[in-house]
C-alpha cells in the first residue's frame, strides 16, 4: 500500500520574522509567540512534544503540556515514575518542540531538564481540577493495565478514598520539570521555502544569536 504525498503544497505568506523583531534573548520572542497562538487556538497553543533518549540510545518522543515560561525555563507536569520520567533521570538532555500552524510557526528547544522543587508541584497540582487531582492518583503512568480492570474503577476508588478530604494532596510520584533553554531555534514561514530561521544559543556572556538558511 502506497500513499503519493508529493502533490501537497503550502504556501507561507502569513508573518516574517526578520532581525528588527529579535529581542536579545529568545525567552521574550517565546512569550510573545504564545500569546499570538493563544489568540488563534487558546485550547492547544500549549502543546509540545518532548523528545527524550532512552537507555537503548533510541531516541522517544509524545506530546505533553507546558505549563509555564519561568526565567529561561519552560515547565511541564507529569507522572515520576512514567517512561519519559525514567528516560530524563538517565539522560536529562532534552528537546522540545512547539508548532502553530495557524501562524505557520515552530519552535525547537534544546536543553537540561531537572525536578521544580516540591513547592511549586504542590502549587500547581492544587490548581488542578480535582477530576485531574484524582487522575494522578489513579493511574501508574506508561504501566500496562491488568487484566480486567480499568482506569474507570480505579478513578471511582480514589475518589471514594478522598470523598470527605476538601484537599486532595500532591502524590508523590508526580510532580514537574523545568527545561533549561540552552539552544533555542525560532522558525516563520516564507513564500518559496525562504522561511526565516533565527537560533538563540547560551553562552557565557548571555545569548549568541545567527541567522540559518532554510
Amino acid at each position: 500500500m502506497k500513499t503519493d504525498l508529493s502533490a501537497v503544497r503550502k504556501s507561507y505568506d502569513k508573518h516574517a520574522l526578520t532581525s528588527d523583531l529579535l529581542p536579545s534573548g529568545p525567552a521574550e520572542l517565546l512569550v510573545r509567540w504564545f500569546n499570538e497562538a493563544r489568540e488563534v487556538n487558546p485550547d492547544e497553543f500549549n502543546a509540545m512534544c518532548l523528545s527524550t533518549v532512552g537507555a537503548d540510545g533510541l531516541p522517544d518522543a509524545r506530546m505533553v503540556l507546558a505549563k509555564d515560561i519561568e526565567e529561561e525555563s519552560i515547565h511541564f507536569y507529569t507522572n515520576y515514575c512514567s517512561n519519559k520520567a525514567v528516560q530524563m533521570e538517565q539522560n536529562p538532555a532534552v528537546a522540545l518542540t512547539f508548532f502553530w500552524p495557524e501562524l505557520e510557526r515552530q519552535v525547537r528547544v534544546q536543553g537540561r531538564v531537572e525536578k521544580v522543587p516540591g513547592a511549586v508541584s504542590d502549587a500547581y497540582f492544587a490548581s488542578r481540577p480535582r477530576e485531574s487531582q484524582i487522575g494522578a492518583w489513579s493511574s501508574d503512568q506508561s504501566r500496562p493495565l491488568p487484566p480486567g480492570t480499568s482506569l474507570e474503577a480505579r478513578a471511582e476508588e480514589v475518589a471514594k478514598r478522598f470523598a470527605d478530604v476538601e484537599t486532595i494532596t500532591r502524590p508523590p510520584h508526580w510532580g514537574g520539570y523545568a527545561v533549561r533553554m540552552d539552544v533555542v531555534e525560532f522558525w516563520q514561514g516564507r513564500p518559496s521555502r525562504l522561511h526565516h530561521r533565527w537560533r538563540y544559543e547560551r553562552a557565557a556572556s548571555g545569548w549568541t544569536l545567527r541567522a540559518l538558511q532554510p
